[in-house]
């Protein structure tokens, strides 16, 4: 299974269109069919429910798309980490707060931390 099928994969369960989807992707429809195809012949699972006008999932095809979304967020993070060659802070940060005046502030400050280091995850209990 090749990251790049499951990219085109989520893309069909996205827009639920084949023909879109391949534009999306600038490949083409059959190219597009045939690889969605040979995947559901890799894993032996009818992923799709196709009709005249729409492709829906299966319940094959959601559990799919779940891993899918996983392995490729998984893929597109290694990549970034390699590229950037650059250390990045990253971990879990647990704060918990009382109601406070200062809470809304509080939780301004840790978004704009977020957004400064995306590696660091935070759980709040604000």
């Amino acid at each position: 299974m090749e990251i790049r099928v499951l990219r085109y994969f989520l893309m069909v369960a996205r827009e639920e269109n084949i023909t879109k989807a391949a534009e999306l992707l600038h490949i083409t429809q059959p190219t597009l069919s045939r690889q969605l195809m040979q995947l559901e012949e890799e894993l032996g699972k009818k992923l799709f429910q196709r009709t005249n006008h729409s492709i829906r999932l299966t319940e094959d095809g959601m559990l799919l798309r779940r891993r899918a979304q996983e392995i490729v967020q998984l893929a597109d993070k290694t990549e970034m980490e390699f590229k950037t060659g650059e250390e990045e802070l990253s971990g879990s940060i647990a704060i918990g707060s009382g109601e406070a005046n200062s809470v809304q502030e509080f939780a301004e400050i840790i978004g704009r931390f977020q957004k400064k280091y995306p590696q660091v995850q935070s759980d709040r209990r604000i």
